[in-house]
């Protein structure tokens, strides 16, 4: 029996270069964003990756660009409070946005960068995935489903990574994939596969990276 929301085939040999020779020519930061106005010209196709605070969001956009410190990674929650883009080549942005779910940050800060988060998928027409990151020691929650629920009114495809799978056992791992997907079947939005990784063991990355070269 097939299961609803698989695990991601392993891409084939081309595919997989593909993904490596995005990634290992030039990535670069290009800017930080505050407000909807100073977003980057909508000229070439970009992917985003979304999840709560801590989830490993920085250390993956590192471990797939080859870049020890790209991307910031914070013990604090909440730290990343602008929308930030990232050049992969000429052909791709990357865009890490702010966590969402509890951020030490004032109310008045946290609403701040969430209405700019709604605005942003909501009216970004080169978005072409979100890449909705949840952990594996904890499969998706409820403040993961919100996000879910606004790509589904964004109607933003996006595609759920699980974080951190060594850190878990087998038992644990199923055991998440299965609230996982118990949660993404409620979302039309949602891509129909799953892809598993760790940013420090390297799991997946290549995989990763061969979809996003795929996608134009």
């Amino acid at each position: 029996m097939t299961l609803p929301f698989p695990l991601v085939a392993e891409p084939e040999a081309d595919a997989l270069e593909r993904g490596r020779l995005l990634f290992a020519g030039e990535v670069s930061f290009l800017k930080g964003v505050v407000a909807m106005a100073g977003l980057p010209p909508a000229d070439r196709p970009e992917v985003c990756f979304a999840g709560r605070s801590n989830v490993g969001k920085s250390s993956l956009i590192n471990a797939l660009t080859g870049r020890k410190a790209l991307a910031r990674a914070s013990n604090t929650p909440g730290r990343t409070q602008e929308i930030n883009f990232f050049l992969a080549g000429q052909s791709h942005y990357v865009v890490d946005l702010p966590g969402y779910g509890f951020a030490n940050a004032p109310v008045a800060v946290v609403e701040r960068w969430q209405k700019l988060l709604r605005a942003y998928l909501s009216g970004r027409p080169t978005l072409r995935r979100a890449f909705v990151l949840i952990d594996a020691r904890h499969g998706a929650k409820q403040v993961d489903e919100e996000i879910m629920a606004l790509l589904d009114r964004a109607a933003v495809t996006f595609q759920v990574v699980m974080t951190k799978t060594d850190k878990v056992n087998r038992a644990e791992l199923e055991a998440s994939l299965s609230r996982t997907r118990a949660a993404l079947a409620r979302h039309p939005a949602a891509f129909p596969e799953i892809v598993l990784t760790s940013a420090d063991k390297g799991d997946g990355i290549g995989a990763l990276r061969a979809i996003i070269a795929g996608i134009d």
